[in-house]
């Protein structure tokens, strides 16, 4: 029985399986996603505020410059580690190291508990969910250029930084 189980773990193990240049795109659906989700709470919360437009628009720029700097980086560093990996099947699930789920963990559980418990105002929701949202996505479009030119330098827009695709 058991050399059955371990045939069948090993099985569905390859079946998690891609080829690793295909992790760029698993963690650009990712974040794109995540970030489209937070932007339209961010935005659904400010319609529901009454924060002069001025500045609302501040703390939404202000915001998205502070997360896009961070997820930048981590981007360029999260593509680093998958291209690391060479041409070897790798788990799905490796577009993340251990601490990019805990730290994904951490924010995504933040931020609800934050959002749900009010212990946040709407008009904080509506820039930082705004700012972080439009961070995130544009962070999966990171990795979807990483992918499209994987081997070649980039250079990004907002930081100017150039790196390694």
């Amino acid at each position: 029985m058991t050399a059955k189980k371990d045939a069948i773990e090993k099985e569905l193990m390859n079946m998690l399986k891609v080829k690793s240049e295909k992790l760029l795109i698993i963690a650009a659906a990712v974040w794109l996603l995540a970030g489209i989700n937070i932007l339209r709470l961010g935005v659904i919360a400010i319609t529901e505020t009454e924060l002069v437009a001025a500045l609302l628009a501040v703390g939404v720029v202000v915001t998205f410059l502070l997360f896009h700097m961070m997820f930048a980086k981590l981007v360029g560093k999260q593509s680093n580690r998958i291209r690391a990996y060479g041409n070897e099947p790798t788990c799905a699930f490796a577009f993340f190291d251990v601490k990019g789920y805990i730290m994904m963990a951490i924010m995504m559980g933040g931020g609800i508990a934050l959002r749900e418990f009010g212990i946040i105002p709407a008009w904080i929701v509506a820039f930082m969910y705004t700012g972080i949202g439009s961070a995130l996505a544009l962070a999966g479009i990171g990795f979807f250029i990483h992918y499209l030119k994987r081997g070649k330098s980039l250079t990004c827009p907002v930081t100017k930084k150039t790196r390694l695709a």
